[in-house]
């Protein structure tokens, strides 16, 4: 490829041996616009987490189990893929003693000491040498921010008071918050800085006095919202390194998931910085009953536009042409019908036949296919409502009779069952549950390579921590966290199954349990019912029942028939 050429002359300039190229961008969020893409620049690669390192001879791109399929079928021509965590980048480069140069705007220290510790020497370069190879006009979205409704969530002050407390507890004198989706909880704030979620690229700092500076691009910055929040400073993002090198001998609670080691330095040159966590994290996964109440309708009118999309689907595919791409248009089009709908929650997910076992996979021209007889359907999609996040997975039959699939499939919903159903106590984790969803699976010598659940926003990000249904997640489960039900199960270039929906905490009589919060039918035609026991056909009883009840008003004549099979008992 002529531009990793390009790049390897600039590496004998700067004198190292290789260059580091993460996803993010210096806002560290999930999505990224396409013309800050970096990664996929310079390897083709288009999921949404990995990285890549360029060698004078060779190229490496760093993925996780998610990703592997997808990333063979975009970049093995020119990369050596690497799946993390099952194989060390120690294993591959230990025998060499590279330099490596990486722009520091853009990495963390914990992500430089979770994938590289003490394997190679680092160099910093402030200027990214991607940028000096890829000549592109960046488009700058000037969308102001807007202030959520009092009605809808915490008053920000009250929320100022609990990071005060935590930071007073903790002896800091400041918190310095690099994430933009922090930000947005803290002052109730959102933006149109990401195609997928409503957040304000922003960072602030806040001190044990609750006084607040917000660093941001100003124009974005409406006067509404200077004379609500009159309190808090609004000051350039240019402006950040002059002052933080400022502030002397104080004590610093950063974000160590987003914090770039070019702000961690600038901090340390006169400050110490605390071994604590950013404290906005675990207040923000815990969502009220007012946010609860407003999920609750969000994923009502989500469910409505799911369920007509599944509907028209089975009831088409075999007439008309019905193809990945066409079927995912139809289901954005059902959303959009809705007032309150913002956006989509992150990129759908429309993937039939060996598509389908392509976990993040996303359906371009090239590989468009229609959906046809005999094949299964997976549909992962979500949106972003006012005030809501949704993240919803069904998998269907069009029309297949495969036993092996149905078996596959009801062990997958027995593992979504035993999720749904865990009993959940006062130091419950994630790492706990997530053994029960694969057991089903297990027996017959299958698993999945992605964790089981995660975190999901209140009208903000899809992906939230610090909780998790992972194995390695030991974060204690609480009420009001929301999650992911997704176990799954894929097979390389023949089907996906995924079944998932969002579940809540909900505590009553002293006790937590798992409540779900997405309506939508899951197939029976790929049940096969002996492999159900009595507990679990009462639970997809009970479930239909409340999917029915809950979504019959929105149908029209002919479609609440087909939820009322769709719905029935089995």
């Amino acid at each position: 490829m002529e531009k990793i050429k390009r790049l390897r002359q600039i590496l004998s300039r700067e004198k190292i041996d290789g260059y580091i190229i993460p996803k993010n961008d210096e806002f560290f969020g999930e999505y990224v616009f396409a013309d800050n893409d970096r990664l996929k620049y310079i390897s083709n690669f288009s999921g949404s987490f990995g990285f890549a390192l360029i060698l004078n001879d060779k190229n490496y791109l760093f993925i996780d189990g998610r990703y592997t399929l997808q990333a063979k079928k975009q970049c093995s021509k020119h990369f050596n893929v690497i799946t993390l965590p099952n194989k060390k980048i120690y294993n591959f480069l230990k025998k060499k003693k590279y330099t490596i140069g990486f722009d520091p705007k853009l990495f963390t220290q914990k992500m430089i000491n979770t994938f590289f510790k003490n394997i190679f020497k680092f160099k910093p370069i402030n200027s990214n040498l991607i940028d000096e190879i890829w000549k592109r006009k960046i488009k700058i979205i000037y969308k102001k921010f807007y202030l959520l409704p009092k009605n809808s969530v915490d008053n920000h002050n009250f929320k100022i008071n609990k990071i005060v407390s935590a930071l007073k507890k903790n002896g800091a004198d400041y918190l310095w918050i690099t994430a933009s989706e922090n930000n947005a909880w803290l002052l109730n704030i959102r933006g149109e800085d990401s195609n997928y979620s409503p957040i304000p690229n922003s960072h602030s700092l806040i001190d044990n006095k609750g006084r607040i500076i917000f660093f941001c691009d100003l124009k974005k910055v409406s006067p509404d919202i200077k004379i609500k929040l009159k309190k808090i400073r609004f000051v350039s993002i240019n402006s950040i390194d002059d002052l933080l090198l400022k502030i002397k001998r104080k004590k610093f609670i950063i974000d160590k998931n987003t914090c770039s080691l070019l702000f961690e330095k600038s901090i340390l040159r006169n400050n110490k910085i605390l071994n604590f966590e950013d404290p906005i994290y675990y207040e923000k996964a815990i969502k009220n009953k007012r946010e609860i109440d407003n999920i609750k309708k969000v994923h009502y009118h989500d469910g409505v536009a799911l369920t007509k999309y599944l509907f028209w689907v089975k009831k088409n595919f075999y007439k008309r042409k019905i193809t990945e791409i066409s079927g995912s248009n139809k289901l954005y089009k059902l959303r959009k019908k809705n007032k309150n709908f913002k956006s989509l929650s992150f990129p759908t997910i429309s993937g039939t036949g060996p598509n389908g076992s392509i976990i993040h996979y996303k359906a371009s021209k090239k590989t468009n296919r229609k959906l046809k007889k005999g094949d299964i359907y997976l549909v992962d999609s979500g949106g972003q409502y006012n005030f809501g996040t949704t993240d919803v997975t069904r998998t269907i039959s069009l029309k297949n009779s495969n036993k092996r699939i149905k078996n596959i499939f009801t062990r997958v919903l027995k593992g979504h069952i035993a999720v749904a159903n865990f009993n959940l106590k006062r130091n419950s984790t994630g790492s706990q549950i997530d053994k029960k969803a694969r057991k089903f699976l297990k027996q017959i010598g299958l698993n999945y390579s992605h964790g089981t659940g995660h975190g999901v926003g209140y009208f903000l990000n899809v992906h939230e921590g610090p909780h998790a249904i992972s194995q390695y997640n030991k974060i204690n489960l609480k009420e009001g966290m929301i999650l992911s039900n997704e176990p799954g199960y894929y097979e390389t270039n023949k089907f996906g199954i995924r079944i998932e929906n969002l579940i809540y905490i909900k505590r009553e009589k002293n006790k937590n349990y798992f409540e779900n919060l997405t309506m939508v039918p899951i197939d029976k035609d790929l049940i096969n019912k002996n492999l159900l026991n009595k507990s679990e056909i009462k639970w997809l009883n009970n479930y239909h029942m409340a999917v029915f009840n809950i979504l019959k008003n929105s149908m029209n004549k002919f479609e609440i028939l087909e939820l009322k099979q769709a719905c029935s008992a089995i």
